[in-house]
């Protein structure tokens, strides 16, 4: 009995995707050959023309798969957390750790604004300023954050979130500047909460 169609081509995408992957995370974007991958996953570049576009299609796609599952552990880290703000402060400290973690360093913060362009205008940067405004209203409602514009504040935390995560990547000592950086960033989320909640975290 044929295959149906549907399962051949997530199979094919599947592949694809994987070798592609593994290429850009070990060797670098502007090193992966489109024949080395293709080759790899037994396919053409006629495959990959279909399903991605190019090789800036491809990293794309490889991108928003990794992005996937970042927010999936994310989500973890906060579920884990004793409190609602706990969650959410490990949760954007978490996102900026994982700067230091070799293939999401090269392919989400090197290679990804190098081919792609500033990060703040990728595609998957409305859903996370979303997500973000709808924890802030949940701690404001709490009496956790301080009265201040939703947007305006997942804004400037995805902002400084983003930046810290670059410099980490970008940097000639990651786990050092990743120290520097988290301490920082936490201190900014400390600005934004009630005075109370904030002198009981310092007590």
């Amino acid at each position: 009995m044929a295959r149906p169609r549907t399962e051949m081509i997530a199979e094919t995408r599947a592949k694809l995707l994987a070798a592609a992957r593994g290429a850009f995370g070990s060797v670098g974007y502007a090193e992966a050959s489109m024949d080395d991958f293709t080759g790899e996953a037994g396919l053409t570049r006629g495959a990959l023309y279909h399903h991605f576009g190019d090789k800036k299609g491809l990293l794309q796609a490889v991108i928003a798969e990794i992005d996937a599952e970042m927010s999936q552990r994310l989500v973890e880290v906060s579920a884990a957390a004793p409190t609602r703000w706990q969650g959410f402060v490990d949760e954007c400290s978490a996102y900026i750790e994982m700067a230091l973690e070799p293939e999401i360093q090269r392919i989400m913060f090197r290679d990804g604004p190098a081919v792609l362009g500033d990060i703040s205008q990728w595609q998957n940067t409305p859903g996370c300023i979303a997500a973000l405004g709808r924890s802030i209203d949940r701690l404001k409602a709490d009496g956790e954050m301080n009265d201040i514009d939703t947007e305006a504040a997942a804004r400037l935390i995805n902002g400084a979130s983003s930046h810290m995560a670059l410099w980490i990547a970008n940097s000639d000592h990651p786990e050092a500047v990743s120290k520097v950086a988290v301490s920082a960033f936490r201190a900014l989320l400390e600005g934004m909460r009630r005075s109370g909640h904030a002198d009981e975290a310092a007590n």
